[in-house]
């Protein structure tokens, strides 16, 4: 990506921060979707201890919180403090007492090691430059027979409307064509395989799930764009080439007749070896 531990911390925390009015926009189901699956594939029991890094507004903790019950834990951390607004909206309306979320780097989270019967990172690994580093650091956090569970986005990421967002995009700013779509650095089962065995980290389950997401109308399209990373691209343009660029969207799913794009995933679930 070119850019420093510092600069990609802060270009995230700013494009999720904007990102957060739009973010549980209804017509945005795959983050909890996509969230829950997550949890749902680590199998987690009554009272055990989660770790949700790059938790969003709760997508993957809510669910986690709901499965350990009260005598369990779930800890969210995220560079966005808007998001966790959301979030913790979001369990007191569902009265879960027993999640907190927190501000916070994951290449620098200041908790004690060997804490958590599970840590879970969906959709942000792939911000950190170094993901190796991050996902050693993750590792660091599983106790004994606990889990560490990474989600990343797969190839051809909301195709076909992400090829007109990016046209719309060069139109009017040539430089920020394809400037912030870091989930390209690894989306397929053999670069997440790669990044856990240079982390040293053996033996992932590694799945990939081929899917599609509605696009029910163009403002459901753009909901999308303003609800998610895109929105980092979005919020550089002037007033003006942002009206463009959302009439061109609009234009672009209504006359190509989309009602759905990819929303392909991976999926890799490692358990930390008891020691005897």
């Amino acid at each position: 990506m070119g850019m420093t531990a510092d600069e990609a911390r802060a270009r995230a925390a700013k494009a999720f921060n904007a990102a957060a009015d739009a973010y549980d926009d209804p017509a945005n189901s795959f983050w909890e979707r996509f969230g829950r699956k997550t949890i749902e594939r680590l199998h987690l029991s009554k009272g055990a201890t989660v770790l949700d890094v790059c938790c969003g507004s709760g997508a993957s903790a809510l669910p986690a919180a709901e499965i350990v019950g009260p005598s369990g834990f779930v800890l969210g951390i995220d560079l966005a403090e808007r998001l966790l607004e959301n979030g913790r909206a979001k369990a007191k309306a569902r009265g879960l007492l027993n999640v907190q979320f927190r501000v916070g780097d994951m290449l620098d989270l200041r908790i004690p090691d060997d804490q958590f019967d599970a840590v879970v990172c969906v959709f942000g690994i792939f911000f950190v430059p170094d993901m190796t580093l991050a996902l050693r650091s993750l590792w660091t956090y599983v106790r004994d027979g606990g889990k560490l569970a990474i989600t990343t986005w797969g190839p051809r990421f909301f195709e076909p409307a992400t090829s007109g967002f990016w046209n719309s995009i060069r139109k009017e700013r040539p430089d920020l064509y394809k400037g912030f779509n870091p989930w390209d650095r690894i989306s397929d089962p053999h670069a997440v395989s790669a990044l856990f065995a240079e982390a040293g980290i053996p033996d992932p389950d590694v799945a990939d799930e081929s899917g599609f997401h509605p696009i029910s109308s163009p403002q459901a399209w753009w909901a999308a764009v303003l609800g998610s990373g895109y929105r980092g691209t979005v919020d550089q343009l002037d007033a003006a080439a942002r009206e463009r660029v959302r009439a061109a969207n609009f234009d672009y799913i209504r006359n190509s007749g989309i009602k759905s794009v990819e929303a392909n995933v991976v999926y890799a679930v490692a358990e930390k070896t008891k020691r005897a």
